[in-house]
């Protein structure tokens, strides 16, 4: 048998190829992140930082836009309903309270529909005239959709006993509730001193 080869040998396990206990050595270390990955994380952050900010930015213009418009067309129908207060002719009444009606609602539009029946009657037995004009009018404040809105209105007014009468000031503070997309009514009116 000396003409066969002989067999390796079997090699010895040291044990550094083992580990100290005997088991397979820990994978070494993951290599150090390279700057090209770390400044694709920087930078991704910073995108999507930007990207939240420019989001929010955007939802507060937004708010911002919205609440204006609100603010206008509460103080719009303020002053128109101030007007259609005051503008009253005895030749169109029943126009001039219809328009009233129209721009009222809740318990503004129940209390003048109970008296504009009257309203016209005295409106039409005195001949009156009235034409109110809009001085000044601005937000006093606003609660959800709903508005006070202080208007001051000059009333020029004439009857048949009285074609000359000098003009008035008053002021009255009208709640204003915003009741569709780009609709508000009158719900309420007082005078102020």
């Amino acid at each position: 048998m000396a003409d066969e080869p002989a067999e390796p040998a079997d090699e010895p396990t040291t044990a550094v190829e083992l580990g100290v206990d005997g088991e397979t050595p820990p994978a070494p270390p993951k290599p150090a992140r390279s700057h090209v990955q770390l400044a694709l994380i920087v930078g991704t952050a910073v995108v999507v930082a930007l990207a939240a900010l420019t989001g929010w930015l955007g939802y507060r213009a937004y708010e911002s836009r919205q609440t204006a418009q609100l603010q206008d067309l509460l103080v719009a129908v303020g002053r128109q309903g101030a007007i259609n207060l005051t503008t009253i002719d005895a030749a169109e009444a029943d126009k001039d309270v219809q328009r009233i009606l129209d721009s009222a609602t809740d318990a503004f539009y129940d209390d003048f529909a109970k008296r504009s029946q009257p309203f016209i009657e005295v409106v039409k037995q005195a001949q009156s005239k009235s034409v109110g004009e809009v001085t000044e009018a601005g937000l006093e404040s606003v609660s959800g959709n709903e508005g006070q809105v202080l208007v001051a209105v000059t009333v020029t007014t004439s009857n048949r006993g009285a074609p000359n009468q000098p003009k008035r000031s008053w002021r009255m503070r009208l709640t204003v509730k915003k009741t569709g997309d780009d609709e508000a009514k009158v719900s309420k009116v007082e005078f102020v001193p």
